[in-house]
């Protein structure tokens, strides 16, 4: 191997001494063979040999000493089947990925549907807190955690709590309720059980506060709209202009004269009700919690500090960007949060249209900055809940997110009412795929390295390794990067420059695996770690192998940020090349 640092300080002089060195056409002399490419990809092998000095050699009583660890591991490399699969069918540089979310409701709940969605490739589950009773979440859960231990797959669940929003209640139908052109229907506050006819119940007792004959009344960000023609005590009487579909808990918002009409709800952005859920989400152990209509990081902040109280700060927490108060401080939010969701539906009611697409360009932007993960959601194939293809304008936009280096992108009502889920996440998959594919060819890097990070020593040190990692790993053009890691950080920092090999985290914290599932190729494997990493490579070198997920000859670039049993350091990082004997 040729161990690019036993130190910090090591890794240091490493990096400054040897950047140049790592294009020559010997890599300090000896040749290995040249990196395993998929068949389509088999152009982007090195044409030069890449030599490596071996400064260890196992002898036989240490391979016997590995082989009879991987013995005893053999099985419990926790590695998501569909990854795998798609390792062994497409190679290294096959693997996709941009990560995949999918909604849950009625459409998809059930056992053998979930695995349906995972044999698709969905990575996170996402539950939204507004529908559906507390039973059938739990059930929903239930159906994950099976799959993940019955079926070899690994799949992260998110709840999404509802924050305060102005939004229909639930109209006493199963699904949704068609408004038709020029029909009158009564917006109300009155509370009633069940379903009256050409009306429907709104949540907020404030709901027509400030509103004028003549304002227009948008539901779900345009799926339908009405006309204000008269106001009865605190109701709304209103005629359809555009129609269709009521979906339960749809989303309301007023428009005068083109612009919106701004409320002040008065009420805290987390409700009672999230506050239930929230402790719900706790007592399940969900690994992510997206929190709705975000104002200020303040908000996330106090979350984080109640989870910290429940010994859940595992946890990770979403903000969802949906409001002008969002955007306003979105840096603030982004720093605070563990990751991002681009909620466009809800934040185009807000801005013009118009803007969406460079304000989603730029919430992603910022997101890799702060080495943050972003979601891009909102009508990525809306015409599929209906119908069994997408648009191509709707294949545009998705593979429009792809080439921003999203790291995930999520279907709504597409996969939870749709009939058509399973074809949608197939869309995405196979957009995503080809998108990724097409940057390869480009051999568009995206470093980010100019914009520092890290305060303390530690922490620059654990970016600049990151950073330089990638860009051996994309200049040697190694076959896979191996991370080695307890919380997953030097994984995210290795995500952050979208390398082109895929990026394998070693990790023996399932929560980390968890969070991780997230991140823009990076692939999570559980395996127990010692603080020995001659003993934690030849275990997973051998794991791999024997699963045939490596062969002979491939080469991986390691970095690791576990403490050795020779380190005196606090922290230890490092970087090594190896290739797989």
């Amino acid at each position: 191997m040729a161990v690019a640092g036993d130190s910090i300080c090591v890794s240091r002089q490493f990096l400054a001494k040897n950047q140049s060195a790592m294009l020559l056409n010997h890599f300090f002399g000896v040749s290995v063979r040249l990196p395993r490419s998929p068949p389509h990809l088999a152009k982007f092998k090195l044409t030069r040999s890449v030599g490596i000095r071996p400064t260890m050699r196992v002898g036989v009583e240490e391979e016997r000493r590995v082989f009879h660890s991987s013995r005893l591991l053999e099985g419990t490399l926790g590695f998501d089947v569909v990854s795998e699969a798609e390792l062994k069918e497409k190679g290294f540089l096959g693997m996709r990925k941009t990560k995949l979310v999918c909604t849950i409701g009625p459409a998809c709940c059930s056992f053998q549907e979930l695995e349906r969605l995972a044999m698709r490739g969905m990575n996170v589950a996402r539950l939204n807190m507004c529908h559906n009773t507390r039973e059938w979440h739990w059930n929903v859960i239930r159906n994950i955690k099976r799959l993940n231990e019955e079926k070899g797959f690994c799949i992260s669940v998110m709840i999404d709590i509802e924050g305060s929003q102005m939004h229909m209640v639930d109209h006493g139908v199963a699904s949704s309720i068609k408004a038709e052109d020029g029909s009158i229907w009564l917006f109300t506050t009155q509370k009633f059980k069940g379903s009256r006819p050409f009306t429907v119940q709104a949540n907020y007792e404030g709901f027509s506060e400030g509103i004028n004959v003549g304002d227009e009344l948008v539901v779900d960000g345009g799926m339908t709209s009405f006309e204000v023609i008269e106001k009865v005590d605190n109701d709304l009487r209103c005629r359809c202009t555009d129609p269709g579909l009521l979906l339960p808990r749809a989303k309301l918002s007023f428009w005068r004269n083109g612009k919106l009409v701004k409320k002040n709800f008065g009420i805290p952005t987390l409700s009672t009700k999230d506050w239930d859920d929230i402790d719900f989400g706790i007592s399940e152990g969900v690994d992510f919690i997206a929190m709705s209509f975000v104002k200020d990081a303040n908000v996330i902040m106090n979350l984080k500090n109640h989870l910290a109280t429940k010994s859940s700060d595992f946890i990770k927490v979403l903000a969802k960007i949906e409001s002008l108060e969002s955007l306003e401080n979105l840096e603030d939010i982004i720093q605070a949060s563990d990751g991002i969701m681009v909620a466009r539906g809800d934040l185009g009611v807000e801005i013009p249209l118009e803007q969406i697409p460079s304000v989603q360009e730029k919430i992603t932007q910022v997101c890799r900055q702060l080495n943050k993960p972003v979601i891009v959601a909102s009508q990525l194939l809306e015409s599929m809940v209906e119908y069994p293809t997408p648009t191509r304008a709707e294949v545009a936009d998705v593979s429009e997110a792809v080439r921003q280096y999203v790291d995930a992108l999520m279907l709504s009502g597409e996969s939870a009412v749709g009939s058509y889920g399973e074809k949608a996440l197939s869309v995405l998959q196979m957009a995503s795929s080809r998108m990724e594919l097409r940057s390869l060819e480009e051999n568009r890097h995206s470093l980010i390295s100019e914009y520092p990070l890290g305060v303390s020593l530690p922490d620059r040190v654990a970016e600049q390794i990151c950073n330089r990692a990638v860009e051996m790993a994309n200049n040697l053009a190694v076959d896979a990067i191996f991370v080695y890691t307890k919380h997953g950080n030097m994984a995210s920092l290795l995500s952050r420059n979208r390398p082109n090999p895929p990026i394998f985290a070693f990790t023996n914290e399932n929560c980390t695996r968890k969070a991780l599932n997230l991140w823009w190729g990076v692939f999570p494997l559980g395996v127990e770690l010692s603080v020995d990493m001659e003993d934690n490579i030849g275990k997973t070198f051998n794991l791999m192998k024997t699963r045939g997920m490596v062969e002979e000859g491939d080469v991986v670039l390691i970095v690791s940020d576990v403490v050795p049993t020779c380190s005196t350091h606090s922290v230890f990082q490092s970087i090594q090349v190896r290739s797989i004997n």
